[in-house]
């Protein structure tokens, strides 16, 4: 018994030092609500406009869209700017050479990235949520553009327009004989076309819509997943009473 929690004390302080060891800062907790037909429609809208640009959802298709309630003609009207056929994937308009020489890599498929994003700081969803609203203006960068949740991206703020320019301000500090610089606060250079409440709703509006995209049957999956419980709860109480009584006169 003393090996054991010597050992499970170990691990747990393995786990610790993981955590500890991998820094950056504090993920925001994300609005994610699937059920939200306005805010998924509104995700939908600034994705097809501002990430498929450079970005594929290659296993999406433009009509699973109708179940967040968009009709067809909706999304033929509004949403179709890469293909003219509704039962097509969503491919980015980028030329993938192009992208790799531009960013030095080709843009990653955004059709998981909500699941596949997840770590010890959140889910996927509040790591998107992060980063998409920490990005400031760096002219040291081939972009003009850095980030705090993900220091020295590659990709530029494709959303700078909504949100505005602005500068990150720095402190230095001396840890362990080493220069650090701790993040303080913005400064604004420039207003964007939102405010910064109305910017962090459609931030939580397009995270949201990446997370339903990642698995649109999600909120089936959960509602037949309780009916289902319902019926082996039930039917594990009828077994129980059957079997009381086939052997209630067997001693």
């Amino acid at each position: 018994m003393k090996k054991l929690i010597l050992t499970l004390v170990a691990a747990l302080g393995l786990v610790a030092g993981a955590h500890a060891s991998e820094g950056g800062m504090a993920w925001d907790k994300a609005p994610v609500n699937t059920t939200d037909t306005a805010s998924l429609q509104n995700g939908a809208k600034l994705f097809v406009n501002y990430c498929l640009n450079c970005h594929s959802a290659a296993f999406m298709r433009f009509n699973r869209l109708k179940d967040i309630g968009l009709t067809d003609q909706q999304i033929k009207d509004n949403l179709l700017f890469t293909t003219d056929k509704i039962g097509e994937t969503m491919k980015s308009t980028i030329d993938p050479k192009q992208a790799a020489a531009w960013f030095g890599t080709n843009p990653p498929d955004l059709t998981v990235i909500a699941r596949s994003r997840a770590g010890s700081g959140g889910t996927g969803a509040d790591y998107l949520y992060t980063f998409l609203r920490t990005f400031y203006r760096d002219d040291t960068k081939a972009t003009g553009w850095n980030n705090l949740a993900f220091p020295n991206v590659g990709m530029p703020h494709a959303l700078w327009q909504l949100q505005g320019d602005r500068r990150a301000i720095f402190e230095e500090r001396e840890s362990h004989g080493q220069t650090e610089h701790v993040f303080k606060g913005w400064e604004r250079v420039a207003p964007g076309a939102m405010t910064d409440q109305q910017y962090d709703q459609a931030v939580g509006d397009l995270v949201n819509y990446l997370q339903w995209m990642g698995e649109p049957a999600q909120n089936t999956r959960i509602r037949v997943g309780v009916w289902v419980l319902l019926f082996l709860a039930g039917f594990t109480f009828i077994a129980w009473r059957l079997n009381a009584a086939y052997w209630k006169d067997i001693k």
